[in-house]
């Protein structure tokens, strides 16, 4: 049955030490809910952790020939390198600039819809746009950018019905602008799940409480809602931050062209394009370490600055 601890009398438990005792103990108390956690711990120790042994290339003169312990120690000459190249310095550019824009426009969208659909009191309607709204998420880019492409043709889309004749995705003023659009239209409706959750667990109570005092709808958001789900709101945020530096390869990957790529090329399309197309392996894995790195210490901060004003955070 889980829940329930087995006996700390039997002789293999007496023979453990008190601490190992009682983790050995918590371990057999909640084993089934271990085991439920077991696929998901080997997927991170086989595609995230095993593969940090390769960083080292970022350090090495690496050949394929030659391999990972045979390739030349060359120390920071990779980032030397890295660092007094443009094109790095322009993906660096477009991913902050992207990802900022991603964080001002489409941070806020998620938690603004799930206070709107908390608002709707007919359910089997609310039930049909949280589908409608949820659907795109699960739909991959090469998917969206499809319908995007069709839709956006000047020739045959739905811009040409309107008189237009240029396209956004071939335009590099707009295609930014129109990044952050179809990011929000995926990822919004699936975002909004974790605030609908946060708000179904507010005190009906105190809702009550503040109809008595004679609030309206806007103050009840505003004086109940948004303080009860704030330190919600501030954990999402913490976790957006850390994701600065990785502004969305698929969608970029597969929207941008040659036309746009002077605002495109962010650092994820750039590891891909000088790792894999040009086979610059060290210059490629330099880039990514100094990716991760620096998003490892935007992350830190934010929960830093996030403790220190608000007293919540990550950890």
């Amino acid at each position: 049955m889980i829940g329930q601890a087995h006996d700390a009398n039997t002789p293999v438990a007496r023979a453990i030490p008190g601490s190992s005792r009682s983790f050995l103990r918590t371990l057999l108390k909640y084993k089934y809910y271990y085991v439920l956690l077991l696929p998901g711990l080997i997927y991170f120790i086989i595609f995230k952790y095993i593969p940090m042994g390769g960083v080292v290339i970022a350090f090495k003169d690496y050949k394929l020939t030659q391999g990972i312990t045979g390739s030349a120690w060359v120390g920071l000459k990779w980032f030397r390198i890295l660092w007094s190249t443009g094109d790095f310095w322009n993906a660096l550019h477009n991913t902050l600039l992207i990802s900022f824009y991603k964080l001002i426009f489409g941070f806020p969208a998620p938690l603004v819809l799930a206070i709107l659909l908390n608002e709707v009191m007919n359910q089997k309607f609310k039930r049909i746009i949280q589908s409608i709204l949820y659907f795109p998420h699960f739909l991959s880019w090469i998917v969206l950018g499809g319908i995007l492409f069709a839709v956006l043709s000047p020739g045959t889309g739905l811009l040409s019905w309107l008189g237009f004749s240029g396209s956004p995705l071939m335009q590099p003023e707009s295609f930014r602008s129109l990044l952050v659009l179809s990011h929000i239209w995926k990822e919004v409706g699936w975002g909004a799940i974790i605030y609908l959750a946060a708000i179904a667990g507010v005190n009906p109570e105190m809702y009550e409480a503040a109809r008595m005092d004679g609030a309206s709808r806007f103050r009840l958001i505003r004086h109940v809602t948004l303080p009860a789900i704030s330190g919600t709101i501030v954990i999402m945020l913490i976790l957006r931050t850390g994701q600065i530096l990785s502004a969305g390869f698929d969608q970029v990957f597969i929207l941008s062209n040659d036309v746009v790529v002077h605002v495109a090329d962010i650092l994820d399309t750039y590891v891909y394009r000088v790792g894999l197309s040009m086979g610059r392996f060290s210059i490629a894995t330099a880039a990514g370490l100094f990716q991760s790195l620096a998003g490892l210490l935007l992350l830190l901060f934010t929960n830093w600055l996030a403790r220190r004003f608000n007293d919540q955070g990550l950890w």
